[in-house]
């Protein structure tokens, strides 16, 4: 009996001792959390704003102002030579010409009214005041000319071979937009509706959206400093892809591929509306398009399921660069070269859009 109780003491105080041992080691076990904790999860951007990059509009930018009358600030070569073109010679011009009409008018109201001239002048012509109002008006056309056919031209320049193409195609009353160099992938925008017009189950527009009317569920992300390819067509009547911001305005026949080409040249959310009078609800069909450096836009078309047209692949292309996580750091610039947009098959991935459970289409009834 005297064996078991010494056998007790000696393991309760081995027992003992042991609890003092991880008494003394359980500090140390918190001191590591700290350290997991200074390094916050990541948000992926991919999973914001619908599946695009999470970037705010900025309030004047690629948008319309109230009480403003002047065009908005262009972010393309041929929206800033066409913004040229007009501030510099187009309303000048119209100025000048407008007031000396307004001048000479008045003189000959005054010069030539009954009272002051009661008898009226036989003169039948006059050889010198002919010529010049034949001859200035011609050197005046002459003057306007020579820009506005180099503009013209500027604008039906074909796209390069590194473009990235961008498929628009109308509907009534939405847009929906392919990408046939990245597999193929389809996405809808739909306008969002306000909060006292939603149903259940729907998203309504906030600021970060963008503007009423102008907001769209889904947008359309295209890189920066990357010629871009616009091709649009219609499915029922006739359209009109335009963003005044990129000084274009294509219209999507029916039955017909009309094309141009832009560059995009900083990064930002630009709206744009349907300009071709397409139905009873042509006021609500919207256009938002937010522009990406390449390798953000990289990510978008892997997120998207899409695939990147060149040897490289999508997110070998994106993690080149760090991916800013503001829309302020998009301004930094991305000095990432333009993909070159080699063929590649790839299968085509149908994506409608997102938060909308009315259906495509159906945005504002």
């Amino acid at each position: 009996m005297r064996i078991l109780g010494f056998k007790g003491i000696v393991l309760a105080a081995g027992l003992a001792l042991a609890g003092l041992g991880q008494a003394a080691a359980a500090p140390a076990a918190p001191a590591a959390a700290p350290a997991a904790a200074t390094a916050p999860a990541k948000t992926d951007p991919m999973l914001a704003m619908d599946g695009a990059p999470a970037m705010l509009p900025v309030a004047g930018v690629g948008m319309p102002v109230d009480g403003h009358v002047t065009l908005q600030p262009q972010v393309t070569p041929n929206g800033r030579r066409a913004l040229w073109f007009h501030d510099a010679i187009l309303f000048p011009l119209i100025t000048i010409i407008c007031v000396f009409v307004l001048i000479l008018l008045a003189w000959v109201v005054v010069r030539y009214r009954r009272a002051a001239q009661p008898v009226a002048t036989k003169t039948s012509h006059n050889t010198v005041l002919e010529v010049l109002w034949t001859g200035l008006p011609v050197l005046i056309l002459l003057g306007i000319a020579l820009p506005s056919i180099g503009l013209l031209n500027a604008q039906f320049k074909p796209a390069p071979d590194n473009a990235v193409t961008l498929k628009a195609i109308g509907n009534q009353w939405y847009w929906s937009y392919q990408y046939p160099d990245n597999g193929g992938f389809e996405i809808t925008a739909n306008m969002l509706k306000e909060r006292n017009e939603v149903g259940k189950g729907e998203r309504a527009r906030t600021d970060a959206d963008g503007p009423r009317l102008l907001a769209t569920d889904n947008r359309v992300v295209l890189p920066y400093g990357v010629p871009i390819r616009l091709i649009t067509t219609s499915n029922d009547v006739i359209h009109s892809w335009g963003v005044p911001a990129f000084w274009i305005k294509l219209d999507a026949v029916p039955g017909r591929l009309n094309e141009t080409s832009f560059t995009i040249e900083k990064p930002g959310v630009y709206f744009g509306v349907c300009s071709e009078l397409c139905g009873a609800r042509h006021g609500y069909m919207p256009i938002t398009v937010e522009a990406v450096s390449p390798a953000v836009f990289a990510q978008w078309v892997k997120a998207k399921g899409g695939t990147m047209p060149s040897a490289k692949p999508a997110a070998a292309v994106a993690a080149a660069q760090p991916l800013p996580e503001t829309g302020a750091a998009f301004e930094a610039g991305n000095s990432t070269a333009p993909a070159d947009n080699a063929t590649a098959e790839a299968p085509t991935v149908t994506q409608g859009a997102t938060a909308n459970p009315a259906g495509a289409g159906n945005a504002g009834q």
